[in-house]
């Protein structure tokens, strides 16, 4: 067996190991390909940006305190969840959503949107 492989072995990784080396600034800029529409860098997908009050859980905010059987007296016709102490949320997030939160005793502990 001849030392010939081996040695166009290592010139050829000595050759790329020296391509990596550069003390030089990159010139070169990304160029976006023709036809393909760049990714968007910022969605607004509920998630980045919630909106403040959007559900109006304001108007509820007097509840907290009170007992979680009174959500259904309150005559709410839109959408609403009450999530009990430790219990399993989904996570999709509905800014029109009302949202009641339990705590350990049952009592309503906060009110937001969700």
């Amino acid at each position: 067996m001849t030392k010939t492989p081996r040695i166009f072995a290592s010139l050829a990784a000595v050759a790329m190991l020296a391509g990596c080396v550069g003390g030089g600034v990159a010139t070169d800029v990304p160029v976006q390909p023709a036809g393909i529409e760049p990714l968007p860098t910022v969605a607004d997908d509920g998630l980045t940006e919630r909106k403040p009050d959007a559900c109006k859980a304001s108007t509820y905010a007097t509840y907290v305190g009170q007992p979680g059987a009174v959500i259904p007296t309150l005559g709410i016709t839109r959408e609403y969840r009450v999530v009990e102490y430790r219990g399993i949320e989904p996570q999709e997030y509905n800014p029109l959503r009302i949202v009641f939160r339990l705590d350990a005793t049952g009592l309503i502990s906060g009110v937001d949107c969700g």
